[in-house]
């Protein structure tokens, strides 16, 4: 079976995750895997904040955490020592499919370097917040950008979780 399409089968969503800080290239690897992503009109308007600062990573996961409604003792980056948050330009008709394809581009790469991955919510209403739209200013990013996700990135601690059976019925052709 070709290669990435054995990658889209069995790359999962991680939940657990080792403390330890995966290498730089291979961060760099997935980040690029997610400027290859498809984009409206090849716009290529999403943008990509790696957060491997210990700090912003506690406090994010903190505002999430918030956000969600959970005991503040819940960490909903579930250990995992990187960030990717991922922000599409709110200008343009496709941002929110041109940031979920960043996102897939980027966990689909993780599994193929041997990391695990997960796609949190919330990016959205944390930056909606002053607090984070200060952090994008700090950065040198100018414009109005939404959060689409965060995609957190580790080694799994445990073992993968096996695929669901794939339900039937939802493929039509019509010839």
């Amino acid at each position: 079976m070709n290669e990435v399409i054995q990658a889209m089968k069995t790359r999962r969503s991680i939940r657990r995750f080792k403390p330890d800080m995966p290498a730089k290239e291979q961060m760099d690897q997935i980040i690029e895997a997610g400027l290859y992503a498809a984009s409206g009109r090849g716009t290529q308007a999403v943008i990509t904040v790696a957060v491997t600062n210990q700090e912003l990573r506690n406090r994010l996961s903190s505002a999430n955490c918030k956000i969600g409604g959970w005991n503040d003792d819940f960490d909903p980056f579930y250990g995992a020592p990187v960030v990717l948050i991922v922000l599409a330009d709110k200008s343009r008709p496709t941002f929110v499919y041109d940031g979920s394809l960043v996102m897939g581009n980027m966990m689909l790469a993780a599994h193929a370097l041997g990391l695990g991955s997960c796609w949190i919510h919330r990016a959205k209403e944390e930056f909606e917040t002053e607090e984070y739209r200060q952090l994008l200013r700090e950065l040198g990013i100018q414009g109005e950008y939404e959060g689409i996700g965060h995609c957190v990135v580790g080694y799994i601690e445990g073992d993968a979780p096996r695929a669901a059976e794939r339900k039937d019925g939802r493929v039509f052709y019509v010839e």
